[in-house]
């Protein structure tokens, strides 16, 4: 697919949900793993925007890639924000998502949410780049 540039801005994140189920169509997953897909990248996508851009004071753009091989549907995200590895950051436990929401801790759940819809989730940084 035609890789997606768009800006790093809030009104970005239709299109990347519209470009991302798309290619979940093309590829021929079923309703549940498009909305699961579709959700994960939307997290990213958000997280990108709200701490990478703008609680960073930072602008640029948002790459947004659908590969598709014989076996897989990869999405790959890039933006030039602040440095973040989600897979460092820890997740809720079973207990903080037992309590009322008052109660829970804030930050995360968008990341479990992430790896609750994909099969494998990676992130590295490339120069000024996080991918």
């Amino acid at each position: 697919m035609t890789p997606l540039i768009i800006p790093g801005t809030m009104d970005s994140l239709k299109p990347v949900r519209d470009y991302v189920n798309r290619a979940a169509m093309e590829a021929g997953l079923d309703k549940k793993d498009r909305y699961g897909l579709c959700l994960a990248v939307d997290e990213i996508a958000t997280n990108i925007v709200m701490h990478g851009y703008q609680e960073a004071g930072l602008s640029g753009e948002i790459k947004v890639e659908g590969r598709l091989t014989s076996e897989a549907l990869i999405i790959v995200l890039e933006d030039t924000g602040a440095e973040f590895d989600p897979t460092t950051r820890s997740l809720p436990t079973e207990e903080d998502l037992e309590r009322p929401l008052e109660d829970r801790p804030i930050g995360g759940l968008g990341i479990l949410l992430t790896l609750d819809g994909v099969d494998d989730y990676r992130y590295e940084r490339v120069g000024t780049v996080n991918r």
